[in-house]
């Protein structure tokens, strides 16, 4: 298996999430110098794990779009998840270094200087952040990456937790009581935290080959509004993500009399129209059945010569009867 353009597109994006987090992290620590602000500080620090687990993120996309060998004969997608399980470790670390600085600081204030600037500085922070961290999501969500969608997030709730830095600022720009900037870091902390947690939890639901519900229900509700005549049944689907790879096993059962490439066609068919809406980056193992005599009465094949019983309604494919490994047929 050859890299797709899928993963060297995560790859590409996931460069500039780095090279754009070196760039804040400079500029964040450029007002905490100039202010003096704890909570300027925490949000710098916050940062720190935005560059280290961007790194991480990158090296394993690196590692998850090699092909696969005989020593991982599924590929090394699952690097991410790994790499996800590091940021959102570095997360709760950086949350709690957060807290032990804002509680420090709320027993021994400091005063705050050059305010205007630091909050123009950190304004602008929270905009690139945004719109880079909008774009890892989307990118990763199309791309199946969780480790795009987890530098996403992460800097997505760099941005939230720095707007809430700004007002904080502004509070005490405008009022003078400096212990609002131990408050201001406190509440980032706990966004911050909460934040790692989710992106562990999904990290580790990953490498336990769980379920994606979301996604196994957006895939079948697919292919069942675009299936084919000969496709009388689709059931037994298994959908696994190694990172950016879906790995896809299915039953597909089509008419009898077909032969072998006759039946293949079809099963290229089902492969192309998975590909065209969920990417290129998936492996796809069929088992082809032929149909049975209690199929007839959910076959709508207009023109079949050998059929037994007459057609009485479509079985439309739903999460329930398509993870099942039974044929479908109409209950009696």
């Amino acid at each position: 298996m050859t890299v797709s353009k899928t993963q060297l597109e995560n790859l590409r994006v996931q460069r500039w999430v780095v090279f754009i987090a070196v760039v804040l992290f400079a500029l964040k620590m450029t007002a905490y110098v100039i202010t003096g602000s704890v909570a300027i500080l925490t949000d710098a620090l916050e940062s720190t794990a935005n560059v280290i687990a961007g790194f991480i993120g990158w090296y394993s996309l690196h590692i998850a779009a090699k092909p696969s060998d005989t020593d991982h004969p599924y590929g090394h997608g699952k690097a991410e998840f790994l790499s996800a399980a590091v940021e959102g470790t570095l997360i709760l670390i950086a949350g709690g270094m957060i807290i032990y600085e804002s509680i420090l600081n709320f027993i021994h204030p400091h005063e705050l200087k050059q305010l205007d600037w630091g909050i123009a500085l950190v304004a602008v922070t929270a905009i690139i952040n945004f719109v880079v961290g909008s774009i890892s999501i989307k990118k990763g969500k199309q791309n199946n990456s969780l480790a795009l969608i987890a530098s996403g997030k992460h800097l997505q709730t760099d941005t939230y937790s720095t707007i809430g830095l700004i007002i904080g600022l502004a509070i005490i720009y405008l009022s003078g009581i400096a212990w609002v900037d131990s408050i201001v870091a406190l509440i980032m902390a706990l966004i911050i935290l909460y934040t790692g947690y989710t992106i562990i939890r999904e990290s580790i639901a990953g490498i336990m080959d769980e379920a994606d519900i979301e996604l196994l229900e957006e895939m079948v509700a697919y292919l069942d509004a675009n299936r084919k005549e000969k496709w009388i049944d689709l059931h037994n689907l298994r959908v696994i993500k190694y990172g950016g790879q879906l790995h896809i096993d299915c039953h597909l059962t089509v008419p009898w009399y077909l032969n072998v490439h006759e039946a293949h066609r079809e099963i290229d068919q089902l492969s192309a129209l998975i590909r065209e809406k969920f990417g290129d980056s998936l492996e796809l193992f069929v088992h082809s059945d032929g149909c049975l005599d209690f199929s007839c009465s959910i076959c709508s094949i207009k023109d079949c010569q050998v059929r037994q019983k007459p057609f009485e309604k479509t079985v439309h494919w739903n999460k329930e009867n398509i993870l099942s490994n039974q044929k479908h047929r109409i209950p009696q």
